[in-house]
């Protein structure tokens, strides 16, 4: 299996990843708490469009190492700068569904946009997913501290119903079943618990608001106006405001997890946008 290592931090953290095909390269950086495999979908249809794919698991999640720490977004945009680096990419666009998002930016911000071509935001945490008196429409602090103190002390019930949520599932039963919602639970529930946690206190407590304006390279954002884990006014709004350089698109009814139930919209967009 392919791996990679990131020897920058205080242990080395090896990568799995995937890497398909040829022409225009294209990362995608996975969501909380799923891996790889959550972009599924967007392979083939990227694939089918001509590009080189490259997907990996984020450090605690999928097939990467679970250490004990590291999951801050500095170390995180460190193992998506080791794959750009020893993958050799030149001229790549880099993906980001929710979490992902804050990779993409950090990297931005700590890189610079050295070999990065294009930039996309899909349903991301960006810029500030907390509500704070200058982001009333952030998710309040209770929110928040439920969803730390579930992963804490009931991680896997937590993980069991949490997808009904990101995806909206009584709306959207004709566009997914209840096996999509049980592959995404196991996919969840093997993660590193440590990880999980960790992880998720960096997306809650990030503020980026201050990091857009190092988002140079033509960037695409796309969110849905039903989404009930990251607010469209918390975020997609806010990173259209603050990134000059952008396309924006918002997909109605779309709920978080728009690259399954929204497929064919996402897909047509972001194909465009890498043309």
């Amino acid at each position: 299996m392919p791996f990679l290592t990131n020897k920058s931090g205080k242990q080395p953290v090896d990568l799995f990843y995937q890497d398909y095909g040829t022409g225009k390269p294209v990362i995608l950086v996975h969501g909380w708490p799923l891996s790889h495999q959550a972009w599924e979908g967007q392979i083939q249809s990227l694939l089918e469009a001509g590009h080189r794919v490259i997907a990996y698991d984020r450090r605690g999640f999928g097939l990467s190492s679970q250490p004990l720490e590291g999951y801050d977004y500095s170390s995180l945009a460190s193992d998506l700068r080791e794959i750009i680096l020893q993958l050799d990419l030149q001229e790549v666009s880099i993906v980001g569904f929710s979490m992902g998002g804050g990779e993409v930016v950090r990297y931005l911000t700590n890189y610079g946009p050295d070999r990065i071509a294009k930039a996309a935001l899909i349903a991301s945490i960006i810029p500030l997913v907390a509500q704070k008196s200058d982001n009333p429409h952030g998710v309040p602090a209770e929110g928040l501290e439920e969803i730390m103190e579930a992963l804490k002390t009931n991680r896997v019930g937590f993980l069991k119903d949490f997808h009904k949520n990101f995806y909206n599932f009584e709306e959207n039963k004709d566009r997914l079943s209840e096996a999509n919602l049980d592959y995404d639970f196991s996919i969840a529930s093997h993660a590193s618990p440590i990880a999980t946690i960790k992880a998720a206190e960096a997306w809650a407590g990030t503020d980026f608001r201050q990091e857009l304006k190092n988002v140079t390279v033509p960037t695409l954002i796309v969110h849905g106006d039903a989404d009930n884990i990251v607010p469209i006014k918390t975020s997609g709004d806010q990173a259209a405001e603050g990134i000059a350089n952008r396309e924006y698109h918002i997909l109605k009814g779309a709920p978080h997890g728009l690259n399954l139930t929204h497929r064919e919209d996402l897909d047509k967009l972001l194909i465009e946008f890498l043309k």
